[in-house]
């Protein structure tokens, strides 16, 4: 009799351990795609931010053309920012393409300050209001990126889940973080 209870006493255990293990698997799983979304949010808000330069760099060139130096530096870097992979394992990447982009438009928003006839344009008003509401909500989607991704390495990282998430190969994200302190700041927009 008592090596029946034995037995169940272990069965018992080995469901239980068993049931823990789905349950922090599925946790770190909702957690990870958790992250995928909140890096989706800020491709589609990028992607936005990617299709209004153009647009306000044509604007620009019309009355600022011998300005050529610094539209050519919002071009390139806005391709730069483009080329690179659109995925969270490349968040770093990312950051440092979209802060070299930021500092460029920074750069060209400055220039248009000294057009008047450029200021006043209304076609250029209203890409400069497009441009802050999506540079907004791009910082929005990277701080929830960032609170998501913190919550998931959190989870991967503590004890026991540590120990689900190492037999399953849960990768460490990365923060979506701008490297140099001058590229943190938004472009400056003034409606002047």
């Amino acid at each position: 009799m008592s090596g029946l209870v034995i037995g169940i006493v272990i069965a018992g255990l080995f469901v239980v351990v068993l049931f823990w293990f789905i349950a922090m698997y599925n946790v770190l799983v909702r957690k990870r795609i958790d992250c995928d979304n909140g890096w989706s949010q800020i491709d589609v808000q990028l992607k936005r931010r990617y299709d209004l330069i153009p647009n306000l760099v044509e604007t620009v060139k019309g009355y600022a053309s011998h300005e050529r130096e610094t539209l050519e530096a919002v071009i390139s870097a806005r391709n730069q920012a483009v080329a690179v992979s659109s995925d969270a394992a490349h968040a770093m990447e990312k950051g440092k393409a979209e802060g070299a982009l930021t500092m460029a438009l920074g750069r060209l928003l400055a220039v248009a300050e000294a057009y008047p006839n450029l200021k006043a344009d209304g076609s250029f008003m209203k890409l400069q209001e497009e441009l802050t509401g999506t540079e907004n909500k791009i910082g929005f989607a990277r701080q929830h990126f960032n609170d998501v991704v913190a919550r998931y390495e959190e989870s991967r990282q503590t004890f026991p889940t540590t120990i689900v998430a190492a037999l399953f190969a849960f990768q460490k994200r990365d923060y979506f973080t701008v490297e140099n302190e001058a590229e943190r700041a938004a472009p400056k927009v003034s409606f002047k």
